[in-house]
């Protein structure tokens, strides 16, 4: 078998140190700017080197999807979560109670790590679709690592089901006396005013797994 080139062998150090230093993997831009590697490009070329001469393994709907074959401590770290749906205007998101809660049943899963969950239960994650939230870095195709909750405190971002208007929406929701605001993060949109009785929040956001264009 061809030698890795001192690229490839500097990526997998980097993996390494990473994966130990914070539990879970780098991104690819974390890649090319702790390689220093001229762009994301080379960056992805040789990880699908590595990953065909069966040294990593990748998960091409996660941004940070990198695994080193054969490491089992950051295998041992990660954890099956349920991808039950898109944020976007429809259906409400099919979220399990607590007494039904089952990952079998659920056709596509992924796996995060342990830190990423933060020991919570019931954990499941939605890919995004539109830019409501582009200004706090939620992009269309993420994807949101979400805790199945039906009450938020007051700001947080969460997956909020319109009653009257029959649709999900991804907003940071505040209380305001009589009424509710749902606030986008687009300085190009306005907020959603609602009263309290027309909401039912299906979850919150705990963290966001940004993916590469």
């Amino acid at each position: 078998m061809k030698k890795l080139s001192d690229k490839q062998r500097r990526i997998m150090k980097y993996i390494d140190r990473f994966l130990s230093d914070k539990g879970y993997p780098p991104s690819i831009r974390d890649i090319q700017k702790g390689c220093d590697i001229s762009s994301t490009s080379v960056v992805d070329y040789n990880l699908n080197i590595l990953e065909n001469r069966g040294m990593i393994n990748r998960h091409a709907d996660v941004s940070r999807g990198i695994q080193l074959v054969g490491k089992s401590t950051s295998s041992e770290r990660l954890v099956d979560v349920p991808v039950i749906g898109m944020i976007a205007a429809g259906e409400p998101i099919p979220v399990p109670t607590p007494d039904t809660w089952d990952i079998a049943a659920v056709s596509d899963t992924m796996g995060v790590s342990q830190e990423l969950t933060q020991g919570k239960e019931n954990i499941y994650a939605l890919r995004v679709k539109g830019t409501s939230m582009i200004d706090a870095l939620i992009n269309d195709g993420d994807i949101l690592l979400m805790q199945s909750v039906s009450s938020i405190e007051n700001g947080q971002m969460a997956a909020v089901w319109l009653k009257a208007e029959k649709e999900v929406t991804l907003k940071k929701v505040y209380v305001e006396s009589d009424r509710i605001r749902l606030q986008p993060a687009n300085s190009q949109m306005q907020p959603f005013y609602t009263s309290r009785d027309n909401i039912e929040i299906q979850g919150k956001v705990i963290a966001v797994l940004r993916q590469m264009k």
